[in-house]
């Protein structure tokens, strides 16, 4: 029997906290009363994590996947997502301060019609000035930008329609920024509130130097969201706001030799207007450049650029 949600668990170097997380999380699943798989993706662990996850893996419906190094979180949520076979997949991290009692109402407000339902940590029990601060800055800017109203995108504790889920590409950095870019395939996103723990034992992966990482991908995610089927409107329209620029900044320039006696030679400002009018030329020739990748990038991999959420009726043959 093929399982209703895989649980998707990227390690790296928790062993101390596996043994009593693996049983939580056994106990945590079976409260859904549906059938379930969990899948442990161990990303290049220094500590013989692998070892216990090749326990595990001796248990019914779980397994176990070792990366050959560390390739980060995102390339292991990527792994065990392509091996999940459940109709829901729910990721957690596995340092045991995601409660996985509340996968039930997860699951509960995804079966309810929601693709994509988000944690929110809103009692997050970590260091305020060095976590707690930069996430919050970091989740108002990806909301602001994005149009995905989350309070808390870091949060891994989320659970995937996994038809949906499947089709997104992901690399880098990208596992935060997943209900936003799902967003713009048009999935239904949803929050809820979820329990935060502290850390029992080890350390945390992360510091404030991921917040610069974080505005970074952002500028992918808008690009990749908004414009990757016509990055000519980005570029093109970039070109003309500064051929304005230079347009009015030429324009003051003659005013002022004119009216003033000013000469263009004494005029700054007429130097500027020539070196935007350049930058434009180029953003307009980037635009066409972009364009022709990425119709070659869609010819290519025979992707579509649209998805289809659902299709109803009887298959209609040619005649």
């Amino acid at each position: 029997m093929n399982p209703v949600i895989s649980a998707v668990i990227p390690v790296f170097n928790e062993k101390e906290n596996l043994r009593d997380f693996e049983r939580e999380l056994s106990e945590g699943l079976a409260q859904v009363k549906v059938p379930y798989e969990i899948i442990w993706v161990d990303d290049g662990s220094a500590d013989g994590s692998f070892g216990e996850l090749r326990a595990f893996a001796r248990k019914p419906g779980q397994r176990a996947l070792r990366l050959s190094k560390n390739y980060g979180q995102t390339a292991a949520l990527a792994a065990g997502i392509a091996a999940a076979r459940g109709e829901w997949i729910v990721t957690l991290d596995a340092d045991g301060q995601n409660d996985p009692d509340d996968i039930p109402r997860l699951f509960a407000a995804a079966a309810a019609g929601i693709d994509v339902v988000s944690g929110w940590r809103r009692n997050r029990q970590d260091a305020f000035f060095s976590r707690i601060l930069p996430s919050r800055a970091a989740n108002f800017i990806i909301s602001a930008v994005t149009g995905v109203k989350l309070h808390d995108f870091g949060c891994t504790l989320k659970i995937y329609r996994a038809r949906i889920l499947k089709a997104a590409d992901l690399y880098g950095e990208m596992h935060r920024f997943l209900p936003a870019i799902l967003g713009y395939a048009g999935a239904s996103v949803s929050e809820l509130e979820v329990n935060h723990r502290p850390r029992r034992t080890g350390k945390s992966k992360y510091g404030i130097a991921r917040t610069f990482k974080v505005v970074l991908d952002l500028l992918t995610v808008k690009f990749m969201g908004d414009f990757i089927t016509k990055p000519i409107y980005l570029f093109g329209g970039l070109s003309f706001a500064l051929l304005a620029s230079s347009a009015l900044m030429a324009g003051y320039t003659l005013y002022n030799k004119l009216s003033n006696g000013v000469f263009v030679k004494d005029q700054p400002l007429f130097l500027v207007a020539i070196f935007f009018a350049l930058v434009a030329v180029q953003f307009a020739f980037m635009g066409l450049i972009a364009e022709v990748l990425i119709r070659t990038y869609h010819s290519a991999n025979r992707r579509p650029p649209y998805s289809v959420a659902e299709e109803a009726g009887e298959e209609k043959r040619p005649v």
